[in-house]
């Protein structure tokens, strides 16, 4: 076959089936897809003439192309998808894990040391005034329990207890908030 002949029925054929191939492969897969997979056929028919038959079975040997390219098409994005999604939810994953905002390890770190420090400055306390505010704060007890107890009027656990604050207060100065934070875990 002459350059010139099949040149004339290559633009026949795509003149006549490209917007029924295009229709076909919508069907199949999406609308900017199926304008690649149909312009890849009859890429493949130019690069392909010398071993194709242009007889009447041409119109099923396009069909049957942009089926396969469309199938194979939706194939390997499944697997893409698939793979990237799975790639994304990995690294969300170690992400979030790594993050120190978000990461479970570094709160409950953080919440140690706070811990230790505020439990370290509680400790340092004069004997009575530790007892009183652990009992108060650590153990919920009530003033007057606290009194009975420790065998001390209820103005003395007052005393007591307003000493602590003031001592914890400037010892603590850095973590008021914190501290705050912290006692209310133990109500």
């Amino acid at each position: 076959m002459s350059v010139n002949n099949f040149e004339t029925i290559y633009y026949g054929l795509f003149k006549q089936h490209y917007s029924e191939l295009l229709f076909y492969a919508t069907r199949l897969v999406g609308e900017d897809d199926a304008e690649d997979i149909v312009q890849d056929v009859f890429v493949e028919l130019w690069n392909n003439k010398s071993k194709i038959d242009f007889d009447d079975h041409i119109k099923s040997f396009l069909y049957k192309s942009v089926y396969t390219r469309s199938i194979n098409f939706l194939k390997h994005k499944s697997v893409v998808d698939s793979y990237t999604s799975e790639e994304k939810e990995f690294f969300a994953q170690k992400i979030a894990y790594y993050n120190y905002e978000n990461s479970e390890v570094m709160a409950r770190l953080e919440n140690m040391e706070l811990k230790k420090e505020i439990l370290s400055a509680i400790n340092d306390l004069p004997d009575q005034s530790r007892k009183v505010f652990k009992m108060s704060y650590l153990y919920e007890m009530k003033n007057k329990e606290i009194a009975d107890i420790l065998g001390i009027s209820l103005r003395t656990v007052e005393a007591h207890m307003y000493k602590a604050l003031k001592i914890l207060r400037v010892k603590l100065s850095h973590l008021l908030l914190l501290l705050i934070c912290f006692l209310g875990i133990y109500e």
